[in-house]
């Protein structure tokens, strides 16, 4: 499917699959300094939207984990994004989704080589800060996509879809799969990831809804983003709970592995699963009948944003400041609150559409 047509269809989605988080505070040991840790790190001049955009910038990616497929089609995206912007792309990266010390050292390896900036998808919410404070006093510009650190940790933070979108559209469609009642249980990345757990959050305030009373979350299982680990978490979960009557799998890794196991097990058909996935992992699970319907954005026209935003930001057409514009391709976005840039809202893939989607 041309990448225009998915990235209308991801705007025409969603207020952005973001994480628009409440996150825990980066440091300090006074008021002061956890009020500055939790605003937005807008550089102190005004942002000049007519500003050239400059070429021969040098961005840096550095995803939660390298030759995982989601992040291969996001960086992919900001590849390409900075080709078209006459900028140099570079991706950098732990072999691990839970490595964050190593995280740390590939932030400072960028710094060290005076990347103009780096677009960043955080393992934990305030591990980095420390070494994106120093970059960005080094005159690196800072973004986060798919998966944030603390607001004053970077310059802004492109979001996949509102975080309340995501977490609320994820038990609504599980919701109605089961017919309102029953027990669910989340399977989520790793315990830290600010996204996974900004999403369940939003989950558990969904479930508060008297329309959900009958419907019962029992479990939180972290399968830690690792296929095997994935699909032995759902192997427990159903092992523990056999009454259960559905999942929600807020990961693209997990939600593929547990339709392995699902679609091969006594449970295919009885127990119903959902989350974020890409059609193409999907795919198959969605026509034996394992999978009714899941949720995504576009993992390339994410990264291709957050390209477009960091270099904007290098250019001085942002700084990062609630209400600051640009255009980034064919559409125009504003910078909300705490520089949060949403993409778009998530689409829904089920057998009917889910043929027209080749990512």
């Amino acid at each position: 499917m041309p990448e225009s047509v998915i990235r209308r269809s991801c705007a025409a989605l969603a207020a952005g699959t973001s994480l628009a988080l409440a996150l825990t505070a980066c440091g300090g040991t006074t008021k002061d300094d956890v009020k500055a840790d939790n605003a937005s790190a807008a550089t102190a001049g005004n942002a000049d939207p007519n500003a050239a955009t400059k070429k021969g910038l040098t961005v840096g990616f550095l995803p939660k984990q390298v030759n995982n497929p989601y992040f291969t089609s996001a960086d992919k995206g900001g590849r390409k994004a900075l080709a078209e912007l006459g900028s140099r792309y570079k991706e950098v990266g732990p072999s691990s989704a839970t490595d964050t010390a190593g995280q740390v050292s590939y932030v400072n390896t960028l710094t060290q080589q005076q990347v103009d900036a780096m677009a960043v998808s955080a393992q934990d919410p305030g591990a980095l800060c420390t070494a994106l404070k120093q970059a960005m006093s080094n005159g690196v510009k800072v973004v986060t996509y798919d998966s944030d650190t603390e607001p004053g940790c970077r310059n802004a933070f492109v979001s996949q879809a509102s975080a309340e979108d995501l977490g609320r559209t994820e038990v609504q469609l599980l919701a109605r799969q089961i017919g309102y009642r029953g027990r669910i249980a989340v399977l989520s990345a790793a315990q830290t990831a600010t996204n996974q757990n900004t999403w369940i959050g939003y989950m558990k305030d969904e479930l508060k809804d008297p329309k959900y009373k009958d419907v019962e979350l029992v479990k939180i299982a972290y399968g830690n983003d690792d296929a095997q680990q994935s699909f032995q978490q759902t192997q427990g979960l159903l092992q523990e709970h056999p009454d259960l009557k559905g999942i929600i799998a807020p990961t693209t890794v997990g939600i593929k592995a547990a339709a392995q196991y699902l679609s091969g097990s006594k449970y295919k058909g009885r127990v119903r699963l959902t989350g974020l996935g890409t059609p193409n992992d999907m795919r198959k699970y969605v026509r034996n009948g394992t999978v009714e319907a899941f949720e995504l954005w576009d993992p390339a026209a994410l990264g291709d944003l957050a390209a477009r935003t960091a270099v904007a930001l290098a250019s001085g057409q942002i700084t990062g400041k609630e209400g600051e514009t640009f255009q980034a391709g064919n559409a125009t976005y504003t910078i909300g609150e705490d520089g949060v840039i949403n993409l778009g809202r998530p689409t829904v893939f089920d057998a009917k559409n889910i043929d027209r989607f080749d990512f």
